[in-house]
């Protein structure tokens, strides 16, 4: 599973283990905010910081009250470079492995 050994590389490297570790504390602080502002459930909070971080927005949920509102606009601000920067490591790394170490171009 190259999805596995990807994620396994990872956590071997310092660099793309501080990567990792951000984009998963930057969930999680988007998922445990969500829950006590907008009164969700766990997964519906989870899934809103997803689909709001990875910028698809299906529009299903939206923030209610002010101050989430005003979170969003800051998770949003801070979010999204963070984890497009983790996605975009993750395809070059992919990308790399498949192509048999390869360097892709920047």
């Amino acid at each position: 599973m190259i999805f596995f050994d990807t994620v396994k590389a990872f956590f071997n490297d310092k660099e793309y283990r501080d990567l990792l570790i951000t984009t998963f504390i930057i969930l999680l602080i988007g998922t445990v905010v969500y829950h006590y502002l907008e009164n969700w459930s766990w997964l519906d909070a989870f899934y809103f910081s997803f689909i709001t971080l990875t910028t698809i927005g299906f529009g299903d949920f939206a923030p209610k009250t002010d101050a989430g509102k005003i979170f969003t606009t800051i998770y949003i601000t801070v979010g999204v470079g963070i984890i497009l920067a983790f996605i975009n490591t993750v395809y070059k790394h992919y990308s790399r492995k498949k192509g048999g170490n390869k360097k892709s171009e920047d």
